[in-house]
């Protein structure tokens, strides 16, 4: 058993980040919380912050401390609820998870990074570091977007769900990967004049049959088909061909697997309490 250890520093989230999110303000929360890449004195590490109010205490486990509980215990941001450190090691592509241990009912349990950019690919739940650098090539789309966005233009929608989009039939009649679709899909998406492709819900999500709808990673693009940059790759693609991307966000469907957001600290955190309200079965 590793001796344990209270990561106290260095922090990326200011007094005002923690007012903002307390408030409810905080817009660009994913700078911040989750997993980032971080140098600290000479030592290559990385940054976790997760939310978890109603936890006794919270660490940091994975590949990289042989998943141990007492290993790398985070630092509470005193009444803000969020829970954050600096743990020197972990790199690109380095498993992770929150261990929580609350202080309802002695509740402990190993969730998967709310704000994590990549996670595994199921069956697999673990969340996986990952830099989001991508370079952009669609300025002249984005200078347009307004007026091709703007409600007095013609706009055809196409939605499309990328995993039975178009399968290839030779390799077991697997799904596209994100990058070979991109090409595929602005050809037809051009061809039948549609202007913008909306897709089913992208986010990570456990369960294949639910076709995205029952998610566990908001900020994560499934990885059934690539890597985050990957997907970056097809918006990209799209808005070069003159292509709109619009993405289904549901926050109405939590799943109940033990590593996503129900009851995530011992409490219902995400969802709502009365399962008349908290709980889709349609």
């Amino acid at each position: 058993m590793s001796p344990e250890t209270v990561v106290t520093s260095p922090q990326l989230l200011t007094e005002n980040d923690l007012y903002l999110f307390n408030e409810g303000s905080h817009y660009r929360v994913y700078d911040k919380m989750g997993a980032h890449l971080f140098n600290h004195e000479g030592q290559a590490g990385a940054i976790f912050s997760v939310w978890a109010p109603n936890a006794r205490s919270v660490s940091v486990i994975g590949n990289f401390n042989g998943w141990d509980p007492k290993a790398h215990r985070l630092q509470s941001r005193g009444s803000s609820g969020i829970w954050e450190g600096f743990v020197p090691g972990p790199s690109q592509g380095t498993l992770y998870k929150f261990h929580i241990d609350s202080n309802r009912h002695g509740y402990r349990v190993d969730k998967a990074d709310p704000v994590g950019f990549l996670h595994e690919k199921p069956p697999r739940t673990a969340s996986v570091i990952w830099d989001l650098s991508y370079q952009w090539n669609d300025n002249d789309w984005m200078q347009k977007r307004t007026e091709r966005n703007s409600l007095r233009a013609p706009q055809s929608i196409y939605e499309v769900h990328i995993g039975s989009w178009m399968r290839v039939p030779e390799e077991h009649n697997r799904p596209l990967s994100y990058r070979e679709m991109a090409p595929r899909l602005a050809q037809y998406v051009g061809q039948m004049g549609f202007t913008h492709v909306e897709f089913l819900p992208i986010m990570e999500h456990p369960f294949y049959g639910s076709w995205g709808y029952q998610t566990t990673g908001y900020f994560a693009p499934t990885s059934r088909y690539g890597a985050p940059q990957d997907f970056m790759y097809v918006v990209d693609y799209l808005h070069q061909h003159g292509i709109g991307v619009i993405l289904d966000w549901v926050p109405s469907h939590f799943p109940s697997d033990g590593h996503g957001l129900a009851y995530f600290d011992g409490t219902h955190l995400y969802e709502h309490a009365d399962s008349r309200q908290g709980f889709h079965p349609d």
